[in-house]
């Protein structure tokens, strides 16, 4: 059984997070499960490591950061971000989206002569 780390994603988040992970494998069978590639992409980000001091209970850093690179490029965590901050902003009775508009005129008084 593999190691647990404090940076592993919980049993309830994962039941969240699976249904929003994109497949850029283009529908070849994962080598790897798709949870051990989040919780390794977590463990690089909390722990601040190189992706080639990953641990060896983790898939391959080349897999992993190739996930990694492929969400980043896609924008694929930008929208995960969005759509979990939407869910988390319901879920306390707000607004899925804040808005706010702010107005500012100021009127600069200049002198009609030159410098």
């Amino acid at each position: 059984m593999k190691k647990q780390y404090p940076s592993d994603v919980t049993d309830k988040e994962w039941v969240i997070l699976e249904g929003m992970i994109p497949n850029p494998g283009g529908g070849r069978p994962r080598k790897y499960p798709m949870r051990a590639i989040i919780n390794a992409i977590r463990y690089v980000l909390r722990s601040g490591c190189s992706w080639r001091m990953l641990p060896h209970d983790f898939p391959p850093y080349q897999s992993v950061y190739y996930y990694f690179r492929t969400w980043r490029e896609d924008g694929s965590w930008e929208k995960l971000y969005q759509t979990l901050h939407e869910m988390l902003r319901q879920q306390q009775g707000k607004e899925a989206s804040p808005w706010l508009a702010v107005l500012d005129s100021q009127s600069v008084k200049t002198t009609e002569k030159g410098g």
